[in-house]
């Protein structure tokens, strides 16, 4: 399991005092409200920063790190993950799973079928969606209801599905 995961990307500077703007990727974007350590992922190596303030405009988080005091400092991350440690995640409820640790999970059929592999998740409005790359090659589309998901056995990663008449056509 991954031992980050993102809640944001840095998209720009915000004002002359080293502020960002962050482009939110958490499903509770209020979630930064009690946000007070995060990690910027350069690629290269990973920078542990301590936010001090937080501001919402429109659709972006606008962060302060203490780390950071002016806008030439931030400048160099735009881009850039923005990530927290598993410890600093948001708790799940039951039943619940961060998305990272879906990605790459064996799909199998109630038949015992090898199906293909997790590659994404999609959010709706009414339920999520698993994206699954078959054996072929082919995407397919599951809804993540009961009828469908039967069985998640996520520290082995394998997802045990129902193919429910119609999906495949």
């Amino acid at each position: 399991m991954e031992k980050y995961l993102r809640v944001g990307v840095i998209s720009n500077t915000h004002g002359v005092r080293g502020e960002v703007k962050v482009y939110p990727t958490t499903d509770d974007i209020k979630r930064f409200d009690y946000l007070k350590e995060a990690v910027i992922d350069t690629g290269k190596e990973y920078i542990n920063v301590n936010v001090t303030s937080v501001k919402y405009f429109k659709n972006m988080v606008i962060l302060k790190f203490e780390q950071f005091h002016n806008m030439d400092m931030v400048i160099p991350y735009k881009g850039m993950d923005l990530l927290v440690t598993r410890e600093n995640a948001i708790p799940l409820g039951e039943g619940e799973h961060f998305i990272v640790d879906l990605v790459g999970c064996k799909i199998i059929t109630d038949e015992g079928e090898d199906f293909g592999e997790l590659v994404d998740v999609l959010q709706t409005g009414a339920n999520g969606v698993y994206v699954v790359k078959t054996k072929d090659g082919i995407e397919v589309l599951l809804p993540v209801i009961d009828e469908c998901v039967l069985k998640k056995d996520i520290e082995n990663k394998v997802i045990k599905v129902h193919i429910m008449k119609g999906l495949l056509d």
